[in-house]
Formats: structure tokens, C-alpha cells, sequence
């Protein structure tokens, strides 16, 4: 079965995102290699925010991978590219993980993220913690949410002082 991978860059205070959804913070990490990375997934998932913000920028492509944008507001026949889920969430995510493929990569938005973890559809937790406060911006998970326990399962520091942590959702938690 395909894993759900919430892969995300924060900042050591726990921001995905600067106040205006910033990214210029992120430490570029030569070590990192985005290309292996990138194709370790042929999915996307991203709630609509993340999606507008990507949308108008030169990676609107997505990189060659399938998306999938969760957003109530959106409407299908406006956004061809993608495909937009606003209901039957969870029976959608399961049909997608039951399909072959590679991992599916939870690639935005703190929104997002606490609802599929709050329906169990998360498999794992992969932050890269970026040496930086920011002191304000856009929370890694928004409150209210579930505890959910992890586990370590991976861990790396690079030179520049990102440390890549993996953890596993543990199920039932």
C-alpha cells in the first residue's frame, strides 16, 4: 500500500510558513539531493492555499506528479490540471493508496495536514527543521488537533544545521 508522507520544511518554533506565507527563510541545504527526493512520489496533495500560491509560480507543472487539491471553494471545471476534492475524503485517499504507484507526498498547507491526521491518513511525519524563529507565520499544525503518537524512525543532520527527522504515525494513537 502507498504511504501518505507529510514532508515540510518549519522552522525550529514550529512556522511552515511566514506571516504572508514566505518561504525565503529555508536554508538552501547542497546535501540534499530534491531530485531523488522528488521522485521517491508521482502524487500531490495540497489544500487550496498552498495550491493558489504554487499555481502562479514557475513550478506550476507540479513537477510532472498527479494532484489532488482539497478545497471546498475551488470548482472542478476552473482548475482542469488538478484534481480538486472538496467531500469523500477519506474514501478518496484510500482508493489513491490503494492504486499502485509511489508515496504520495502531503506537500502543503498546516490545514491540511490536521485533517487528514484527525481521519488516520497520514503515514508518516517528515519535517526538515530549519535553523531559524520566526516567531510568527503559518503553524506546522493548527489547534485544535488530535494527540497523535510518533515514532522515530529516521533522523539526519546536514552541514548547514536542517536536521531531516522521519517519524511513523503509530496506529491507533
Amino acid at each position: 500500500m502507498r504511504r501518505i508522507r507529510y514532508q515540510v520544511a518549519c522552522s525550529l518554533d514550529g512556522y511552515i510558513a511566514g506571516p504572508e506565507g514566505e518561504a525565503d527563510w529555508i536554508v538552501h541545504e547542497p546535501a540534499i539531493d530534491f531530485g531523488e527526493l522528488f521522485d521517491q512520489f508521482d502524487t500531490l496533495l495540497m489544500g487550496r492555499r498552498t495550491y493558489e500560491d504554487i499555481a502562479g509560480s514557475r513550478t506550476k507543472d507540479f513537477w510532472g506528479k498527479k494532484v489532488l487539491v482539497f478545497s471546498r471553494t475551488l470548482r472542478q471545471a476552473d482548475h482542469p490540471a488538478v484534481r480538486v476534492v472538496a467531500d469523500e475524503v477519506r474514501e478518496t485517499l484510500e482508493e489513491l493508496r490503494a492504486a499502485p504507484g509511489k508515496d504520495i507526498w502531503l506537500f502543503g498547507g498546516g490545514d491540511l495536514f490536521r485533517s487528514l491526521l484527525e481521519l488516520g491518513c497520514v503515514d508518516t511525519v517528515e519535517p526538515a527543521v530549519i535553523p531559524v524563529l520566526l516567531g510568527q507565520g503559518r503553524p506546522f499544525l493548527l489547534a485544535p488537533a488530535v494527540t497523535t503518537r510518533l515514532r522515530l524512525t529516521s533522523h539526519r543532520v546536514y552541514p548547514s544545521g536542517v536536521v531531516w527527522l522521519g517519524y511513523t504515525v503509530e496506529s491507533g494513537a
